[in-house]
């Protein structure tokens, strides 16, 4: 990462600061979670719980029975030819309801000019538990997404302006796994219509038919509140003009404690709009209560 994108990093965080302690100072004066550290996982470029990438099977927050749960976070992603920048929040209750928002904005740099994208989540946990049960937690979720400008999307084939997505995400802490640590796996089934998530809209001329990926994060906790990871992310890849690659990144997750936690990770997204081979890193900073 160059000096340049260092410090566009740098005041990407700066002028997010405010909205977060907007929003962390306007909801009720929770209590601490009585979920064990770490639990919540971080928040995904979407908004929902998760990886960087991938939404996991848990509740964000440390709220537990009975407990209200609110974060919110900023995320730089930063690759050859292009910049992501998050800004979301989320709020959870009873460690069972979750819903979350997203503002994505995709600058082009190469190119020149921006793609926006508002992303609002719900996510409803189905059965298990992520420590305590055999059976793993397990949740199903949607996401309601919609470009700002569909003209660029439009211009490569896209369908439509918006789109849901659906999935159903499994996940589960196996205890002492690796050399004495304990180990996360995480599964994700998505319905989707949304190309390159949705920044180039949804389904094309010729189709408007649901894809079904999968979605996979796995993590070793390195400590308590340090955990070391992968995910991966198909793609539909339906655009004939931009082809869409897979997603991978490996991460590493430092939940400081429950109120504050830091995730970085070096992503390679393949092929954008075009560009080839885009790789880089990926930062996100979130706030608890």
């Amino acid at each position: 990462m160059n000096a340049l994108k260092l410090n566009s990093l740098a005041w990407n965080y700066v002028k997010a600061l405010p909205y977060l302690f907007l929003l962390l100072g306007t909801v009720p004066a929770f209590a601490e979670g009585s979920r064990v550290v770490a639990t919540g996982g971080g928040t995904t470029i979407e908004g929902s719980a998760g990886g960087g990438i991938v939404p996991w099977a848990v509740i964000n927050g440390y709220g537990s029975s009975d407990e209200w749960s609110a974060t919110a976070m900023a995320t730089g992603v930063y690759v050859d030819d292009f910049s992501l920048k998050v800004i979301g929040a989320s709020l959870s209750f009873d460690n069972r309801f979750e819903l979350s928002v997203a503002r994505q904005t995709f600058d082009l740099d190469t190119m020149g000019g921006e793609l926006g994208q508002d992303i609002f989540g719900v996510k409803y946990k189905l059965a298990g538990e992520l420590l305590y049960t055999a059976m793993p937690q397990i949740t199903l979720g949607a996401q309601y997404k919609r470009v700002d400008d569909f003209a660029i999307p439009q211009a490569v084939g896209a369908r439509d302006d918006w789109g849901v997505d659906v999935y159903i995400a499994a996940s589960k802490v196996f205890f002492d796994a690796v050399a004495g640590r304990n180990l996360l796996l995480n599964g994700t089934v998505r319905a989707t219509k949304a190309n390159q998530t949705g920044l180039l809209g949804f389904g094309t001329q010729a189709s408007n038919d649901y894809q079904f990926v999968l979605e996979a994060s796995a993590a070793v906790l390195l400590t308590d509140n340090v955990a070391l990871g992968i995910e991966y992310r198909q793609k539909p890849n339906e655009l004939a003009f931009a082809r869409e690659d897979d997603w991978q990144d490996v991460f590493l997750a430092w939940f400081i404690n429950k109120h504050l936690s830091v995730v970085t990770a070096y992503a390679n997204l393949g092929s954008i709009a075009g560009f080839a081979d885009q790789q880089g890193w990926y930062v996100s900073v979130e706030g608890t209560l």
